[in-house]
């Protein structure tokens, strides 16, 4: 758990002299802008797909894990066996604990908590409430690909090259001449084609996993669904984005932060307060002081992240 580093004044100065700089280049290994002279960034699709290679994998009968490629920042876990609830369990290096529930077939979870060794823990139901262990397994990774997490699609952040959110995403960035035009054009559209569904708040239960396509076309969902069709599309243009959630005082909130070439992260560039969602643009701290910053985002002492997907 950790609180947002984006009201420290070295990020905030690095925002404001990226943002004066006429250049727009990009120069990280996600780098997607398209060197021409218009300097309009490529809106081509990026979707990484993610591998069970079988190199290194662990299991039962039941379970199988694979490693092959922690490196790049997730793992896959297939469960094949009779019980019809089952749970996961992935305590990061820092004792964080991540439950997930398993379905057939190979799911993908991102390993969000940096270098060390990552305890998984996959639980049959028995009766009940109870569970028993189907098998566990500590990993010691290392993850040299430092962006993977938050590119990769995942099981919450769910999709492929033929996903249609992928398609918008990939529409809105039409034009774009930024990453952070991206991340403006994103957040416009779902704000205004996507109503917030108080019913489905109210009714939602533990283990929902949004589906991106579905919130996309029905026009509709809560503040995870928000997210993940945020991520999606800007993971899909080569944008590291993590979607994380946890609480604003005593209110369960999501949010999105993104990584800017020439920046770094921008935590916290897509809120959800619990009543509305609001973008922290920016172009607003380069033409106000300190104070009135502070202000419109708040100074980050009430919010704590619980998970980061």
């Amino acid at each position: 758990m950790y609180k947002h580093s984006l009201y420290s004044a070295y990020i905030i100065s690095l925002i404001l002299i990226t943002l004066l700089s006429t250049s727009c280049t990009n120069s990280d290994d996600h780098s997607s802008t398209n060197p021409s002279s218009s300097n309009v960034r490529s809106n081509a699709p990026m979707v990484l797909q993610p591998a069970a290679d079988g190199i290194i994998t662990y299991g039962s009968g039941s379970v199988t894990i694979d490693a092959s490629h922690t490196d790049d920042g997730y793992v896959m876990i297939n469960y094949n066996g009779s019980s019809a609830n089952v749970k996961l369990q992935i305590t990061d290096p820092a004792g964080v604990v991540y439950t997930y529930n398993l379905h057939n077939g190979y799911e993908t979870f991102p390993l969000t908590g940096g270098d060390g060794i990552y305890l998984i823990v996959i639980f049959e139901n028995v009766s009940g409430d109870q569970y028993a262990t189907a098998f566990s397994q500590s990993i010691d990774i290392k993850i040299t690909n430092q962006y993977g997490p938050y590119l990769y699609p995942n099981q919450f952040v769910d999709f492929d090259a033929s996903s249609k959110t992928v398609s918008k995403g990939s529409e809105l960035a039409n034009g774009a001449k930024s990453d952070l035009d991206v991340v403006t054009n994103v957040y416009n559209y779902v704000i205004k084609n996507i109503k917030y569904d108080n019913t489905k708040a109210l009714s939602v239960k533990s283990g929902y996993i949004p589906v991106v396509d579905e919130i996309l076309a029905s026009g509709n969902g809560i503040c995870f669904d928000y997210a993940a069709v945020m991520a999606t599309m800007l993971r899909s243009q080569n944008i590291p984005t993590r979607l994380e959630v946890g609480y604003a005082g005593t209110a369960y909130h999501a949010w999105i932060s993104v990584h800017l070439d020439d920046i770094g992260w921008v935590n916290g560039i897509i809120e959800f307060d619990g009543s509305q969602w609001k973008l922290m643009d920016p172009t607003f701290a380069s033409n106000n002081t300190e104070s009135e910053l502070k202000k419109f985002i708040g100074d980050g002492s009430n919010y704590q992240t619980k998970y980061i997907y």
